[in-house]
C-alpha cells in the first residue's frame, strides 16, 4: 500500500525532520553556517528510515521503528522542503509586495504557493527513498541509493522547474579543495559528496548500538577532513587585464522623469570617466568598462541613452559593456518584440554586438499562464514583459570573447556553461539585485555565481546596481569587491583563459548518471529474484 495512515508516524521522526529543516536554513546566507552542511541531512534520512512502530519493543524497551511507506515519506521529506523554502526564499514576499503590486495577503500566498510547490522535490527524494528501503530495517538500499537520488532530483529542479537556486554544493564554495571537482562533474558533484557524508552520519543511528560509535566516528571523520579544505589556500592568480565595474546604486523604485533621467546619466558617464582618468598614474589600462543591469528606463534604441554612451566610449577609448532594455523592430502583424539585454559598445563609440537574455525570471519578466497567474500581474508590469534571446554565442571585443549573461541566469549551470565552450575568455554577469533589498537573496545570488566561475575555470566579473559588484578568480575567490548600496567603480584585475574544462565541453554528464543510477535502483527494487528450482 503506497500511502499509510499518518498518524501512525511516530513523533520522533516528526522531530527529526524539524530539525534537518533548520540545519539546512542555517547553512545558507546570510547565517553562512556551512560546517552544518555535512550533517543537515542526517537527520532527515533518519527520520525517513525510522518512522514507524513495527510492532513489538526492542530489548531495551523502546520503540522498535521502521522505514516510513512511500507515502509517509514524501509527506515527511514534503514539510522538511516547505520549511526549506520559506526559510531561504522568504525574500520572495518582499519582492512581491514592493515591487510587484501585491497587496501584504496576496504577496504571502504567493511565497506559500511558491514553497509547496519547490518543495515537492524534497518531497519525491523521501518518496523515492521510501521505495527504495528494503523490508524490515533493511536500508542498505536506501542509504546506497540517497546521494544519487537526491542529485537526480536537483537536476529536475534545474531542466523541469527551472529553478535551481541554492544547489547543496554551493555550501562548500569555499572550499577551494573540494569545490575544484566541480570542474568535472558540476556543482551537482559537491552536492553527491555532502550527501555522502550525511548518508554515513545516518547510517550510524540505523545500525546496532555496538557499531553505532564506529561508524559514527568515521562519518564525523570524513566531514572534518573534507570541510578542513576551507583552510586550504591557492597561490594569487596573475592577471593581466583591468577592468571598471560600475555600481549604479539607482533604487528600484525610482520615478523617472526626462530630467531625472538625463542628470542620473550624466552623473554615471561622469564618474566613469572620472575614474578611467585616475587609471592613468601607471596603473593597469582599463580595457573594458561594464554597467550593471539598471532600473533605469536604457533603451537600446533611444538617441538620448545611446548618443551619450556612444560618446563615453569614444572618449576614454574602452570597450563598454551595459545593460539595456534591447528591441526588435516590429514585422507586418506583429508588435514590437522588447528584450533585456546587454549591449557591446566599441572604442569608436559604434553598437558592435547584443546579448539577449535567454533565460527569464517567471513573474518578474514574464507571467507564466497569465489566466491563472492573474494576480501576479503587478511584478511584470513593473518590470517589463520580455521576450527570450536565443544564442549564447560570446561577444566580441575585438578579439576578446566576452561571455555576457544576466542576472538570474548565474544560477544555471549547464546554461553559462556554453558560454565558455562556444569560446567565451572571460564570463561577466550584469544583475540588478536592488529587487532583493537586505534580504540573504544577494549573498546567495553571488555565491552561485562564484560556483559558475569555479566550474569552467573562467575570471568572472559580476556587476550588480546595488551590489555585491565584484572580480571573481576561477578559484571563486572574491578578489575585489565594492560594499552595497553605494555608488562607485571598482578597478576589477583578471586574465583571459581559452582552455576548456570537462565539464564546460560535457555539461550535466555526471547529474545525468546519478538520474540513470536512480532509475536502475528503483527498477531493481522491484525485481524479485527467480527461483532456482533443484531436481
Amino acid at each position: 500500500m503506497l500511502f499509510f495512515p499518518l498518524r501512525q508516524i511516530h513523533y520522533s521522526a516528526w522531530l527529526l525532520i524539524a530539525l534537518s529543516s533548520l540545519l539546512q536554513v542555517l547553512i545558507f546566507p546570510l547565517p553562512g553556517l556551512y560546517v552544518f552542511s555535512w550533517i543537515a541531512f542526517a537527520p532527515l534520512i533518519v527520520g525517513l528510515l525510522r518512522a514507524r512502530p513495527a510492532g513489538a519493543l526492542e530489548i531495551n524497551g523502546s520503540v522498535n521503528l521502521e522505514a516510513a511507506k512511500p507515502g509517509q515519506a514524501f509527506v515527511l521529506a514534503y514539510v522538511s522542503g516547505i520549511l526549506w523554502y520559506a526559510g531561504t526564499c522568504y525574500w520572495i514576499y518582499d519582492t512581491m509586495r514592493q515591487y510587484g503590486g501585491l497587496s501584504a495577503a496576496m504577496a504571502l500566498l504567493a511565497l506559500i504557493l511558491f514553497c509547496l510547490y519547490l518543495g515537492l522535490y524534497h518531497g519525491f527524494f523521501g518518496l523515492l527513498v521510501g521505495l527504495t528501503a528494503g523490508p524490515g530495517r533493511d536500508n542498505r538500499r536506501a542509504l546506497a541509493a540517497a546521494p544519487f537520488l537526491w542529485v537526480a532530483m536537483e537536476l529536475a529542479r534545474t531542466r523541469i522547474t527551472g529553478f535551481p537556486w541554492n544547489l547543496l554544493g554551493t555550501a562548500q564554495v569555499d572550499n577551494i579543495s573540494l569545490s575544484r571537482i566541480t570542474t568535472l562533474t558540476g556543482v551537482y558533484g559537491v552536492s553527491f559528496e555532502i550527501m555522502l557524508v550525511n548518508v554515513a552520519i545516518a547510517a550510524a543511528f540505523l545500525v546496532p548500538r555496538k557499531k553505532r560509535i564506529t561508524l559514527l566516528m568515521a562519518g564525523l571523520a570524513a566531514a572534518i577532513v573534507l570541510q578542513a579544505g576551507r583552510l586550504v589556500d591557492a597561490p594569487q592568480l596573475p592577471t593581466d587585464h583591468a577592468a571598471l565595474l560600475v555600481q549604479e546604486n539607482i533604487p528600484a523604485e525610482a520615478n523617472w522623469t526626462r530630467d531625472t533621467f538625463e542628470r542620473t546619466l550624466g552623473e554615471l558617464i561622469d564618474l566613469t570617466q572620472k575614474s578611467i582618468a585616475l587609471g592613468s598614474d601607471g596603473s593597469k589600462r582599463t580595457d573594458l568598462i561594464v554597467w550593471p543591469e539598471s532600473p533605469a528606463p536604457f533603451f537600446t534604441s533611444d538617441p538620448l541613452f545611446r548618443e551619450p554612451i556612444s560618446q563615453m566610449a569614444r572618449a576614454t577609448h574602452s570597450w563598454l559593456v551595459t545593460g539595456a532594455v534591447g528591441n526588435k523592430p516590429a514585422s507586418p502583424g506583429k508588435s514590437l518584440e522588447v528584450f533585456n539585454s546587454a549591449a557591446l559598445i566599441g572604442p569608436d563609440g559604434n553598437w558592435t554586438a547584443r546579448y539577449d537574455k535567454v533565460h527569464l525570471v517567471p513573474f518578474g519578466e514574464y507571467l507564466p499562464f497569465p489566466s491563472l497567474f492573474a494576480f501576479a500581474g503587478g511584478l511584470t508590469k513593473e518590470v517589463g514583459e520580455f521576450q527570450r534571446g536565443t544564442s549564447r554565442a560570446p561577444l566580441d571585443a575585438s578579439g576578446t570573447k566576452l561571455g555576457v549573461f544576466i542576472c538570474y541566469e548565474s544560477v544555471f549551470p549547464d546554461e553559462v556553461r556554453q558560454f565558455a565552450n562556444n569560446g567565451a575568455e572571460i564570463l561577466v554577469n550584469i544583475s540588478n539585485d536592488g529587487w532583493y533589498g537586505d534580504s540573504g537573496a544577494y549573498a546567495q545570488h553571488l555565491n552561485q555565481t562564484r560556483v559558475r566561475a569555479i566550474e569552467n575555470d573562467r575570471w568572472l566579473l559580476s556587476t550588480t546596481d546595488t551590489g555585491v559588484t565584484a572580480s571573481i578568480d576561477p578559484y571563486g575567490r572574491i578578489v575585489a569587491r565594492l560594499p552595497r548600496k553605494e555608488r562607485k567603480v571598482l578597478n576589477a584585475p583578471y586574465a583571459l583563459t581559452s582552455s576548456t574544462m570537462f565539464y564546460t565541453r560535457h555539461g550535466d554528464w555526471f547529474a545525468f548518471a546519478c538520474a540513470i543510477i536512480s532509475v536502475g535502483v528503483l527498477v531493481t527494487r522491484f525485481i524479485k529474484p527467480k527461483k532456482v528450482v533443484v531436481s
